[in-house]
């Protein structure tokens, strides 16, 4: 993923602020703020917390090691420190060795690493301390016992986010980042190795019993209250008559015309959530072909910080689309372009953000295409 998001949303605003304005100049005030907050709805009851390294920063689990960079490290400098080769563990999380490393930064080890080593104030700390082996000695800072179920290894593929790992294996975003001291935005690398944590427990909403009591049989309504005169037709009666349906009424601007198309052939790996992502993440990987949802004017072009274009499409009925994530762009702007004509391609955030906007309010893109 693009590590220019933030730079989106600023250069966003300003496109629409260009694009917002109609015929008359009046600036169009419900085309600011964009993009929301990255925050998304849990996909699962919360983990625990991750169990604090040792004096190495390595964390032992059942199933190998991870590493937590300090302030400073890189590849090559964590790999002198426990006795590996630099480009063994670079290669093994898809980084250069000599590659700067945020503090906190986890780097899942090829093989594990064994000896014991020393705390702050020369306490010997045990070889592996999650695992129930004893705890340090005075001086040194006892550690995390280890988690009752061992965390999952996931490598990072093209086109994959951390809010659809986190989907896909049932675990909330806010987890995967903390467990691997992802960055703010989220941006992941291909061929990152992630820990994944085992989702907490949801609520129990059956109610329990001691073992070998049995399950308790619920009492039948009958029991209290005897059950109510019903007229049952019979089987082959006729059934009533639906009242007609005004479809007219219930149609929109947009699908008066004719619904809009999705702009990329892909899976939505990001819903709309009003005021916090006014509009859908589309997965694309790279050089994907992206077209227009639906028929309209080229109303603006721009780049945000990181140089990634940004397209805004004027439609009939007060409606605009807007594309982000882009690459190559195939249109300039007053062309005039037909739904499905090729607008570009998608550039390497792996996804094609995609709004749908009409009047003072965001519209879920969802409820318009086909």
């Amino acid at each position: 993923m693009s590590a220019g998001f933030s730079g989106k949303a600023v250069a966003l605003t300003a496109v629409l602020a260009l694009a917002g304005c109609g015929a008359d100049g009046v600036f169009d005030p419900d085309l600011r703020g964009l993009i929301g907050g990255m925050d998304t709805a849990a996909a699962a009851a919360s983990a625990g917390p991750r169990p604090q390294p040792d004096s190495r920063g390595v964390i032992t689990f059942a199933s190998g090691q991870a590493a937590v960079a300090q302030a400073g490290d890189t590849p090559a400098t964590v790999a002198a420190r426990l006795g590996l080769q630099p480009a063994e563990l670079a290669a093994h999380n898809a980084l250069p060795p000599d590659a700067l490393l945020r503090p906190g930064a986890v780097l899942v080890l090829p093989r594990q690493v064994g000896g014991a080593t020393r705390g702050a104030t020369g306490g010997a700390v045990v070889t592996d301390p999650f695992a129930g082996q004893g705890a340090a000695q005075a001086g040194a800072p006892a550690a995390s016992p280890s988690p009752s179920v061992d965390p999952r290894e996931h490598v990072v593929a093209s086109g994959e986010t951390a809010w659809s790992i986190a989907r896909r294996h049932d675990v909330t975003v806010q987890d995967l980042a903390a467990w691997n001291g992802l960055p703010g935005d989220m941006s992941l690398r291909v061929g990152q190795r992630l820990i994944v944590p085992q989702p907490g427990q949801r609520p129990d909403r059956l109610a329990t019993t001691a073992p070998g009591a049995g399950s308790p049989t619920p009492e039948p309504p009958s029991a209290a209250e005897p059950l109510p005169q019903e007229d049952t037709p019979a089987a082959g009666a006729a059934a009533p008559e639906a009242p007609p349906a005004d479809l007219g009424a219930t149609r929109t601007a947009a699908s008066r015309g004719g619904q809009l198309r999705m702009p990329v052939n892909g899976a939505i790996i990001r819903l709309y959530e009003k005021g916090e992502n006014d509009g859908i993440d589309i997965a694309a990987p790279s050089g994907t072909a992206v077209s227009a949802a639906g028929s309209g004017t080229v109303a603006a072009i721009t780049r945000d910080t990181a140089g990634t274009p940004i397209i805004v499409v004027r439609h009939d009925g007060d409606l605009m689309t807007v594309y982000a994530g882009l690459d190559a762009v195939n249109v300039s702007k007053g062309d005039s372009v037909g739904s499905g004509d090729s607008l570009g391609t998608a550039g390497d955030d792996g996804f094609v953000h995609f709004e749908v906007r009409r009047g003072f309010e965001s519209v879920d893109p969802e409820s318009v295409l086909n």
